[in-house]
């Protein structure tokens, strides 16, 4: 069982990208400390910090459930798609670690898919 996001257009060949929850989860823990916080450490993640305290465009993607809630909206999408490519380009995509270059490849497999989602003007679905 896992999570699949693509836009909300209806096509079955637009881009999508899944993981496993445990992978969805690794991904988020590594977008919010590249961010400068810990996810634990925020209310609805086990701890008490509310979002109100953090400053990230990725807040819609972190701090959404994993596989309910709303769409993200395209203005979402936008905004967040600036933010990961300023992510995509500050990190080799060939890095030494394996664990940073999945974690790049992630960032950029979602970049396509919310480029789609802002071109078509369509939202975001959590899958």
């Amino acid at each position: 069982m896992g999570l699949m996001l693509f836009p909300d257009d209806g096509d079955v060949t637009s881009p999508d990208v899944s993981w496993s929850y445990t992978g969805f989860g690794m991904f988020r823990d590594w977008l919010a400390r590249t961010e400068g916080f810990v996810l634990a450490e925020m209310d609805g993640f086990g701890g008490d910090r509310d979002w109100s305290g953090v400053s990230t465009m990725l807040e819609p993607l972190l701090n959404h459930p994993d596989d309910d809630g709303p769409d993200l909206t395209p203005a979402q999408c936008a905004a967040m798609l600036t933010r990961l490519e300023v992510i995509l380009h500050r990190h080799p995509p060939a890095a030494d670690d394996p664990v940073l270059r999945r974690r790049i490849e992630d960032v950029s497999e979602l970049v396509t898919v919310l480029r789609a989602c802002v071109d078509k003007n369509v939202g975001l679905v959590f899958g």
